[in-house]
């Protein structure tokens, strides 16, 4: 049986059709199978799909028409399939009762039988055109080999080789796939040219139509922590943990390393018999210096390590605004900010909070005026002198809620304070907080704000006044607000940035109340109730 192929290797056959033998088809499945790391199986299942359209090019594409390679001999089979009727209406796909006697004695009507095939041989377009649809099948099988290898290893350190630089990007030659370095996954002003040998980590992989995209990085900080497991036995043993990081890549770096042996010095062991270990990271990124820093789950003490070298003196911690107030000596300052704010910055990665670096003066001055501003307030708010305003702020009270709805006991035991002096303070906070109340109520109406909204649960007058402001006057102004429109705060990397127009980057509408997400959702499906309403209202009259 003689049956053309192209195997994609030079042949001696006359022009016009390539010859292949069934040993040959067999070597051509195994020797594409080893190469491409693929299943033999599904090249043979290529080429039996070739073998099948090039009998349909030559047949009649109408047929059903099937081959079937023996993956041990190499024998050939091909058929059509055709189904047994009474009245023949497709002449392609149908045969009498009669005619399926031939085929197979015992047909019997709806049977479906098989009708053998002489062998084909193929011309050159043929030839061509089998070549194609087992290269496409063998590509597909690849690229899918390739994605099911790589795609669980994120995260992963992994050795290629430079193969070529395309606009700034870095392809890597991965043996068995290629990987991609970003421009901004690549470590500042390193120079990588082909033929390099480079170490990255697996960011993720995509699949897509082309093939899996496997994207690499050297400027992770994950990357970083993964060298240094390499490195550090311990870490890799599970006695030492990385419990933060943050790069600057080809800059600088810090990390915050934990011991789970009170007897491992945890950064003596990350640094190495006279800093072996610790240089041997920084020789694979470049130079770039690193600081590593005990970990603490207090995190005032963690933001003390984190900006080292600098001296800190006090650090206030915000944790509703998830902002880290630092005081530090005023010839600290510089080293304490860094260069171009760098060791701050870093600090603040590591820690997850904004830090605000101020010296002992600026301090000093910031705790003045705050408490200027909260005595005044209390002059004129409580209609109190001045002596007693600022003895309400020095015990610690800074808003008029505070005065109204505390215990009065903890008013009166302020030193020259009494019961009756304290039951007045807290009436008069009451009345004021009253009035402040009705301003907003007013100024609320005269923008347009429906008296239906201040029904909503959570909502004071002057929340309903931002909400004006914010162009949303009606219920269902408000109703078409999702939850994190609506109460979301900033996340600190979005409060890092001083001036930004995208919407997504201003928090919620109402964010700076300290309202919850699940306060926000209730306000938000009690401004909606009213759809529901009107849709059972319109419901009943068809019922």
């Amino acid at each position: 049986m003689a049956t053309q192929i192209d195997s994609g290797a030079p042949n001696p056959a006359a022009p016009g059709a390539v010859s292949a033998n069934k040993a040959e088809l067999i070597a051509i499945a195994d020797a594409v199978a080893r190469e491409k790391l693929i299943d033999r199986g599904i090249v043979i299942e290529a080429m039996e799909d070739a073998i099948q359209r090039a009998a349909r090019a030559r047949y009649g594409a109408e047929n059903d028409i099937r081959a079937k390679l023996d993956p041990s001999s190499g024998d050939l089979r091909l058929w059509r399939v055709v189904e047994v009727v009474e009245g023949v209406e497709d002449y392609f796909k149908q045969v009498s009762l009669e005619d399926a006697e031939k085929l197979q004695p015992g047909a019997a009507i709806g049977d479906f039988i098989v009708d053998p095939l002489p062998p084909i041989e193929f011309g050159r377009i043929g030839a061509q055109a089998a070549k194609q649809v087992i290269f496409q099948k063998v590509r597909d099988a690849e690229r899918e080999r390739q994605f099911e290898e790589f795609k669980d290893r994120g995260n992963e350190i992994i050795t290629g080789v430079v193969k070529r630089v395309e606009f700034g990007h870095v392809v890597v030659d991965l043996g068995r796939a290629e990987g991609v370095i970003r421009r901004d996954a690549q470590i500042p002003r390193e120079v990588l040219r082909v033929g390099d040998r480079v170490r990255s980590i697996i960011l993720k992989v995509v699949r897509e139509t082309r093939g899996p995209q496997i994207f690499l990085s050297r400027a992770h900080p994950e990357f970083m922590k993964k060298l240094f497991a390499q490195e550090v036995p311990e870490i890799y043993d599970g006695i030492i943990e990385i419990k933060a990081a943050a790069r600057d890549p080809g800059s600088r770096a810090k990390i915050g390393v934990l011991s789970h042996d009170s007897s491992i010095d945890p950064v003596g062991a990350c640094v190495g018999m006279k800093g072996s270990r610790v240089q041997a990271v920084v020789q694979e990124l470049q130079g770039e210096k690193i600081d590593i820093i005990p970990w603490s789950e207090d995190l005032a003490t963690f933001v003390v390590n984190g900006l080292q070298p600098a001296t800190v003196s006090r650090v206030v911690i915000d944790e509703e605004e998830g902002r880290i107030e630092v005081v530090v000596p005023d010839d600290q300052l510089s080293l304490a900010i860094g260069r171009r704010g760098q060791n701050v910055r870093l600090a603040s990665q590591l820690t997850g909070s904004q830090i605000d670096i101020m010296t002992e003066a600026d301090s000093s001055e910031k705790r003045q005026r705050e408490f200027l501003e909260r005595s005044t307030m209390f002059q004129e708010e409580l209609d109190v002198d001045e002596t007693l305003a600022q003895l309400l702020v020095a015990e610690g009270f800074g808003e008029l809620e505070e005065v109204a709805y505390v215990e009065s006991d903890e008013i009166a035991s302020i030193e020259g304070f009494d019961d009756d002096l304290a039951a007045e303070l807290q009436s008069r906070a009451v009345e004021a907080l009253e009035r402040r109340e009705q301003a907003a109520r007013e100024e609320r109406r005269g923008m347009g704000v429906e008296d239906a909204l201040a029904e909503l649960p959570y909502l004071t007058e002057a929340m309903l006044v931002t909400l004006g402001k914010a162009g949303i006057l009606t219920l269902d102004d408000l109703a078409d607000l999702a939850t994190d429109e609506l109460v979301q705060k900033k996340r600190p990397e979005q409060r890092r940035q001083r001036e930004s127009n995208r919407p997504e980057d201003k928090g919620g509408v109402l964010a700076a109340y300290g309202l919850s997400d699940e306060q926000g959702n209730e306000i938000i499906m009690a401004a909606r109730a009213h759809w529901f309403e009107e849709e059972d209202a319109v419901a009943e009259p068809s019922q």
